[in-house]
């Protein structure tokens, strides 16, 4: 059966001053409807994903929790699944799996991790990705790859959600985006960040026409299991506005757009309540997108939205 393409939100966060208003924010994420509290995964200033995701889950009862997204270089692919078992068992089986092949240059140059050419570290969270699922597996896992060798080895605990907690792939380069395509249950339609920051050209492969080549390439990769995946999309910003065409006028240079073509940039929701739920809607139509997330300074924007769209 295809998946019915419901909206359901997100919201990425990454710390708060204390245990009690980390609790405090996650109650107010599931209590304004988002399904899911995301983090990303960085060596800058934030919590660390899995104790800061249990801590959220443990302050909710219905709330998802995951990475946007696990940078696979920075853990072993058995010390991740052990972990992120542990979490979906110990959540009640909340958790959805973002992993990704890395790629902001500041982590690797500060923490000393090689930041190999963008091919290996594909090819290497390509093979993370068949480890993980092996250790998610009933039975003991045995693996022989370029980068990972794993001989008889069980893994435990096994996750609540079965064959394995969702996962969520993203990318903006054709290769990452096939990988998730064939691998994935959430497909993340991102800018291509090939600098390893978020500049100028990022936004540029942010475009309507950007994302028609991205879906192009998932579903040529994906075949018949298309209509299965969630496509998902990360939104940089949300502006509950009366004057969008304004703000357009103002967004558009750093997009190398004309004031008019913003309204179809996915990554970016701009308007009054009903502009936004129509841009939203447009967005499903045209590429198949229904699972949005935005960051923590957009928290009370969308709620309206999410209180209009979420569950249709």
């Amino acid at each position: 059966m295809a998946h019915p393409r419901r909206f359901r939100f997100g919201l990425q966060a990454n710390k708060a001053a204390d245990a009690a208003a980390w609790a405090s924010l996650a109650r107010k994420v599931e209590d304004l409807g988002y399904s899911t509290l995301f983090m990303p995964d960085h060596f800058g200033d934030q919590l660390a994903p899995v104790p800061a995701l249990m801590a959220a889950a443990d302050a909710t009862s219905s709330l998802r929790v995951g990475a946007l997204v696990f940078d696979n270089d920075y853990k072993h692919p058995v010390v991740l699944a052990k972990e992120i078992a542990s979490l979906d068992v110990l959540s009640g089986g909340r958790v959805e799996l973002g992993i990704g092949a890395g790629w902001m240059t500041t982590d690797y140059e500060q923490s000393g991790i090689p930041h190999d050419p963008a091919g290996v570290r594909v090819g290497r969270m390509a093979e993370g990705i068949e480890v993980i699922k092996g250790m998610f597996a009933a039975g003991a896992f045995s693996f022989a790859g370029e980068h990972y060798t794993i001989t008889g080895l069980d893994g435990s605990p096994k996750p609540l959600q079965r064959p394995h907690p969702p996962l969520l792939i993203g990318g903006g380069g054709k290769r990452v985006l096939s990988i998730a395509a064939r691998q994935a249950d959430i497909v993340g339609i991102n800018p291509a960040l090939t600098t390893g920051a978020v500049d100028a050209s990022a936004a540029a492969d942010a475009t309507a026409a950007a994302t028609d080549r991205k879906i192009g390439w998932v579903r040529d990769a994906a075949g018949d299991r298309f209509d299965d995946l969630e496509i998902n999309c990360l939104m940089f910003a949300c502006i509950p506005t009366d004057d969008a065409a304004g703000t357009n006028e103002m967004m558009a240079p750093m997009f190398g757009l004309e004031p008019a073509e913003m309204p179809a940039v996915p990554h970016v929701l701009i308007g009054t309540v009903d502009e936004m739920c129509e841009a939203l809607e447009q967005r499903r139509e045209r590429w198949g997108m229904s699972y949005f997330v935005v960051q923590e300074d957009s928290i009370d924007a969308l709620a309206p939205v999410i209180a209009r769209l979420a569950g249709n």
